[in-house]
C-alpha cells in the first residue's frame, strides 16, 4: 500500500485560504463586525485569554466571540465559544 504524503502549505496558500473565507463572510453578510476572532498559539488557553476576548466583546457591542488556539495537538481541543450576554 502507497503511503499518501501531507501536503504542507505556504504562508501565501493559507494567507489566500482566509482571506476568501473573511470576503465571503463580507459579500453574504455586508460592512461590519459579526464575530470577534481571536487567534492564539499557546501551550494552554487560560483564563485571562477568554476574559481578554470578553472585553473585545463588550467593548464592540459583540454577542459570541471565537477563541482560536493554534498550539493545541488537536484543533477541536482549541476551540472556545466566549459569549457576552447570552
Amino acid at each position: 500500500m502507497r503511503e499518501e504524503k501531507k501536503k504542507i502549505m505556504t504562508e501565501n496558500e493559507i494567507a489566500k485560504i482566509v482571506v476568501d473565507a473573511a470576503f465571503q463572510i463580507h459579500k453574504g453578510m455586508g460592512p461590519g463586525l459579526k464575530v470577534i476572532v481571536e487567534l492564539k498559539s499557546v501551550e494552554k488557553v487560560m483564563p485571562v485569554h477568554k476574559k481578554q476576548l470578553l472585553t473585545y466583546l463588550r467593548l464592540a457591542d459583540k454577542r459570541l466571540g471565537l477563541l482560536i488556539n493554534f498550539g493545541s495537538e488537536l484543533m477541536r481541543d482549541g476551540i472556545s465559544r466566549v459569549v457576552n450576554g447570552l
